[in-house]
């Protein structure tokens, strides 16, 4: 007995002189793709450490902002795998083990893709959407699916039948924006490092804007939109939202791609770029001419979001770019007219056919009859089972960015206009106004600038924190480009930001 009890006492002393293991507190809002990765590279950090610590920052904020629809139940099982690939390999691939937030209308194998409806609630796709497969096979993780705007309807509010209403988590009475209230709100909360939405008319910059992150609405024709559920196809655009614009430039770097199912990206072949990491310029805005598009900046602003503004102009200034103030576009006010034409119907019913494949679910009608618990979403609905012709012109057909008559007069007017100014880009704020509040979305809904220009023009536009109004609210400044312009948009976005950063994190 004595023996035992001395061996235990040994035992004890000698674990208690043993180096205590540490444990590794991450601080999830420093986190970047290539912080990460030089982490893994130093044996600092595995996949599945990650993982769980965002699944344990999931299940602490998620239930305050309601942002999240479904959490993947194989997350872990793919970071373990991914790990197990750089034991043996040693090479990480661009997205490696980099957990990823997806927009609830982007088809997953293995989670629901709903759109936030009844009518998609049990739809299980079998097969990825093409840029899905891109960012996995980039090695990026799915984490969870995100609420969304239901049918992707509201650029105002992310409310959806599935999941409910999704709040801002800088301020939790105030909306996130839509569609993409969802991802906008979960990367703002650092629920994943990276996240994608949608944009029909806002839904990108929108709730990037409101969020304090970054947003990038590409090309027309750039980014593939095979496998999602469409609002308008002809003006959809799929992106990145995520907290720096390196790091919406590495996750865009690998979504470009030509794809035989989605047509409209015939038209990048051989304007696309491999490498749009290169223009990552701390100094990019020297020199660089800005145009400040009054216009739209004038139109009404909150003096908070003016102010904001003003300072961003000035700032940009002192980077060394060259503003030229108070930039027209000649018959502005009537090129803007009668670009919408709502599609919803001929696209929805494409992709239930393509994709649902049921009896049930085949039309319009099969997704009225099946309803919805959004009053909103009922009235929107409702309009779309009438007229799906051009409002003003319905004898102008209705066609894509690079051939629909207005839509290509609209564009050619700003980039004539841009030319003769020898302009890089046209800036204004993402919206002129504060956020709403969730109680008064309809109410206090105006001042979005994104649905303007790009949606119709096809041109890219990306959104960057511009600061903070009162409540904590953010804002953001919009930068827009000529076709295939990414390069020129990722210098001077990344230059404002790097010597501004205004981002900040949410407190929660």
């Amino acid at each position: 007995m004595n023996r035992l009890i001395t061996f235990f006492v040994c035992l004890l002393l000698f674990s208690a002189c043993l180096p205590e293991k540490k444990t590794q507190v991450l601080d999830l809002e420093t986190l970047s793709i290539e912080s990460i990765h030089q982490k893994y590279s130093a044996g600092e950090l595995t996949s599945v450490e990650l993982v769980e610590a965002y699944l344990a920052r999931i299940d602490s904020v998620n239930p305050k902002i309601n942002a999240l629809t479904i959490v993947n139940p194989k997350a872990l099982e793919i970071a373990r795998a991914l790990d197990e690939e750089y034991k043996e390999t040693g090479v990480l691939r661009p997205l490696h083990g980099i957990p990823m937030i997806v927009k609830d209308n982007i088809n997953t194998i293995g989670m629901p893709t709903t759109a936030g409806s009844l009518a998609l609630a049990d739809f299980y796709p079998e097969t990825d959407a093409f840029i899905i497969k891109q960012l996995e096979g980039a090695g990026a993780i799915i984490i969870a699916k995100s609420n969304m705007a239901e049918w992707a309807f509201s650029a105002m509010h992310s409310e959806s039948s599935t999941a409910g209403i999704t709040r801002n988590p800088y301020n939790l009475d105030y909306v996130p924006a839509g569609s993409s209230g969802g991802t906008g709100a979960g990367i703002a909360a650092n629920l994943a490092v990276i996240g994608l939405g949608t944009d029909t008319g806002n839904s990108i910059r929108g709730p990037s804007s409101h969020n304090a992150l970054v947003g990038f609405r590409s090309t027309l024709g750039l980014v593939s939109r095979e496998g999602i559920v469409p609002l308008y196809l002809r003006n959809d655009v799929v992106g990145p939202m995520v907290k720096s614009v390196e790091d919406a430039t590495r996750v865009l770097q690998v979504m470009v791609g030509i794809d035989p199912k989605d047509p409209l990206t015939a038209y990048s072949e051989g304007k696309a770029e491999s490498n749009y990491v290169q223009y990552l310029d701390k100094d990019g805005l020297k020199g660089a001419r800005i145009g400040v598009f009054r216009t739209l900046s004038e139109n009404d602003p909150d003096p908070e979001i003016s102010a904001l503004f003003n300072q961003a102009l000035k700032d940009m200034e002192g980077l060394g770019a060259i503003l030229v103030d108070s930039v027209a576009v000649p018959n502005f006010d009537e090129l803007r007219q009668d670009q919408w034409c709502p599609t919803f119907r001929a696209d929805l019913e494409d992709f239930l056919q393509t994709y649902v494949k049921r009896d049930t679910m085949s039309s319009l009608e099969d997704v009225i009859r099946v309803g919805t618990k959004s009053d909103f979403a009922r009235g929107r609905i409702a309009s779309f089972s009438e007229n799906s012709l051009r409002r003003g012109n319905s004898e102008i057909p209705c066609g894509n960015a690079y051939e629909d008559e207005r839509r290509v007069a609209f564009r050619e007017a700003i980039e004539k206009t841009m030319d003769s100014l020898h302009l890089d880009v046209l800036v204004y704020p993402s919206w002129n106004n504060r956020p709403a509040l969730i109680e008064r979305f309809e109410e206090e809904y105006r001042g979005d600038n994104s649905q303007i220009i790009a949606p119709a023009t096809g041109q890219p536009a990306f959104t960057v924190p511009m600061g903070f109004s009162s409540g904590n609210l953010p804002a953001g400044l919009q930068f827009l480009g000529r076709m295939y312009a990414e390069p020129t948009l990722i210098r001077l976005t990344y230059s404002y930001e790097q010597g501004t950063k205004h981002r900040r994190a949410p407190k929660l």
